[in-house]
């Protein structure tokens, strides 16, 4: 049996240049280390970020009470338990922090842990990671889900939304996908740059230009898929991020405009816009405690994939809520919001079962770690978000899904979307 011999903690940088945890783990000969990523529209319901707020020598960000606290007291309780029995060390990390949102020790501390653990059991198996998890046959890549402008949170232009995705539906195979986001992007920073407007990207790799109206960033994006030789809403699809949250005052909303207007004229207006630009997803269209805005989109608004994100934070208990009341179709996976592996598994294996698309998908601060790409083979689901093919801690998941596909070889297959 192999046993945890030894775990070490430190604090290492994201891609937004803020402190992060990494976690290693040792066992035999062998170690795997693994690295938390960080969002910056958060919802409110998330697993708690431990930070040093008093430091003032990291200007409050530091994460070194977290990297203290898995070098004694995490290392302490893990150090000879066996690093295949996953659901069991996540257990302990649960229990021995206590506390509904991970707040004792941080769901930074426990997630790095939990990862890095994951990560060294396959290497010792001498098993791809995408093989460890729900799936153990007929593995299927997802679709990405690519970031292609960005606003909102993630970027310094004054656009309402966060991001302006594509998703190439036609795609045959994972590689071919990103062929076509290749092309699609190349043509895009044609025409911005061609318009005078900046080639500069936000947080997530996407281009940033100063525009601000979303309809002047759908225009750019139809003509860049045109461009390319492509149809829009055929061969490849718009996909939004609203992040409403960042955009809600006293019930109403300014998701199209700065103006504040109310659920219902809200949902009017995402109704002109997808049959306008043919959008097949849609995250985020209300703020995470607006129910009954969710319920009435869902009945409103058919053949369109609307995606939980702050409203579910990957935890089980608000997507049961969420299913009774109707809400959506798709759950955001984010393992830093629930804060453990097997947490996060649970609620994949239960959206895939009441029907849910499972999108896993990255955070605006991340690192060069790929666990995701492994987790969305291994869970079967339809698609990946995680950034632009721009900055190299995007581009990384994507990579790697490439190497997973190509050890797949002829039974690799793309993943259902419709």
């Amino acid at each position: 049996m192999s046993k945890i011999l030894k775990i070490r903690a430190r604090q290492v940088y994201d891609s937004r240049g803020n402190p992060t945890i990494e976690a290693e783990i040792y066992s035999k000969n062998l170690s795997a280390s693994a690295i938390c990523p960080s969002g910056a529209s958060t919802g409110t319901y998330e697993a708690f970020e431990k930070r040093d707020n008093n430091n003032k020598k990291y200007l409050g960000k530091s994460v070194l009470r977290a990297v203290n606290l898995v070098n004694t007291k995490i290392s302490k309780k893990l150090i000879g338990i066996s690093i295949h029995d996953q659901t069991r060390i996540d257990t302990i990390l649960i229990n021995l922090d206590g506390t509904r949102q991970k707040i004792s020790l941080g769901a930074n501390a426990i997630l790095a842990v939990s990862m890095a653990a994951k990560k060294l059991s396959a290497k010792i198996k001498k098993t791809p990671l995408y093989k460890t998890f729900l799936v153990k046959s007929n593995y299927k890549l997802p679709y990405p889900l690519m970031n292609i402008i960005n606003g909102g949170a993630h970027a310094n232009n004054e656009l309402r939304v966060q991001e302006f995705m594509i998703r190439p539906d036609k795609a045959k195979s994972f590689s071919e996908a990103m062929r076509i986001c290749f092309i699609i992007i190349s043509n895009l920073r044609d025409i911005l740059k061609k318009k005078g407007l900046s080639t500069s990207v936000g947080d997530e790799g996407g281009f940033a230009p100063m525009i601000n109206s979303n309809e002047k960033a759908l225009d750019l994006i139809v003509a860049a898929i045109n461009k390319a030789g492509f149809k829009n809403g055929k061969d490849v699809s718009i996909c939004l991020d609203v992040a409403a949250n960042e955009l809600l005052k006293k019930n109403k909303y300014s998701i199209h405009s700065k103006k504040y207007i109310s659920v219902d004229q809200s949902i009017k207006k995402y109704e002109k816009i997808i049959n306008k630009y043919k959008i097949k997803s849609i995250e985020d269209p209300f703020g995470e405690n607006d129910w009954s805005a969710w319920s009435k989109m869902m009945k409103s608004i058919k053949n369109v994939q609307i995606v939980g994100d702050d409203l579910y934070v990957t935890n089980l208990e608000r997507l049961k809520k969420g299913f009774l009341n109707i809400s959506s179709n798709s759950i955001l996976i984010k393992l830093n919001q629930i804060g453990t592996v097997s947490e996060t598994l649970e609620v994949i294996k239960f959206a895939q079962i009441i029907g849910y698309k499972t999108i896993i998908s990255h955070r605006s601060g991340d690192s060069e770690d790929t666990f995701i790409a492994d987790l969305a083979v291994g869970t079967n689901s339809n698609q990946i978000k995680t950034g632009s093919l721009a900055r190299s801690e995007r581009v990384a998941k994507y990579n790697q899904l490439l190497r997973i596909e190509e050890e797949l070889g002829k039974k690799a297959k793309m993943n259902k979307i419709h």
